[in-house]
């Protein structure tokens, strides 16, 4: 009996290409930040260096302390203080790097139909964005908090994916094992790995990420109409 479905965001129940909205936000980020002092080759540097490093947390601390620690070992000391400045990007810009994504009604659609069966959902978006930034995201992709038991923000989050950690944490965290859960995602890596502690997976193919050109063959996939037929729900 499945007790949870965990979806990624990215590229998932919000469609996008990962590289060519990873650009344009740094990109957008970095020339936000030069009026107050930031230069935008360092400032890139320092936000992909504090995303590998919350990806290669070992759950020590929150992702969001080891972000602005290795930020800070870049951009300087005391860099953490301009949060705020951070956060009304988040607020503002930001939203600019909305036309470089695509919104499916079906998402909405599948999660609140999962949901009207009693079915807990997580939103398992990598996190190494702040909670304004994910909130922002999903409101791009039709989708709000209150959809979710748990949206995964660097936070309240103390791994990444594809660390199988985050996937058991959160199974803790909402009270049901590996075998009762299923994870929804485009990114072979990141996503399917949660079959390997006994999750059921599902492929999500229309923006498939797949670094390593592995065999693909073996997982339930296809599109939003073939995830909901995955899941029995009616759209």
């Amino acid at each position: 009996m499945i007790k949870a479905v965990f979806f990624d965001l990215d590229g998932t129940l919000l469609p996008l290409d990962q590289d060519f909205f990873v650009k344009t936000y740094f990109k957008r980020l970095a020339a936000y930040l030069v009026p107050y002092g930031y230069e935008p080759e360092k400032t890139v540097k320092a936000i992909y260096t504090g995303s590998d490093a919350m990806v290669n947390s070992d759950g020590k601390t929150s992702n969001e302390d080891i972000f602005w620690a290795t930020f800070e070992s870049i951009c300087g000391e005391g860099r953490r203080l301009d949060s705020p400045i951070f956060e009304r990007f988040y607020e503002t810009d930001f939203e600019n790097v909305r036309a470089v994504t695509d919104c499916d009604s079906r998402a909405r659609a599948i999660v609140s139909a999962l949901r009207g069966r009693g079915i807990k959902t997580v939103l398992a978006t990598n996190p190494v964005f702040p909670r304004v930034a994910t909130e922002a995201r999903m409101r791009w992709a039709g989708l709000s908090a209150d959809l979710f038991d748990i949206v995964t923000t660097y936070e309240n989050s103390f791994y990444c994916k594809p660390n199988p950690e985050y996937y058991l944490d959160l199974c803790r965290r909402i009270g049901a094992l590996p075998s009762e859960c299923v994870m929804v995602g485009n990114d072979v890596d990141d996503d399917m790995i949660a079959e390997t502690l006994g999750f059921s997976v599902f492929l999500h193919t229309d923006r498939l990420v797949n670094r390593r050109a592995v065999d693909i063959s073996h997982y339930s996939q296809g599109n939003f109409d073939d995830m909901a037929r995955f899941l029995g729900v009616d759209i």
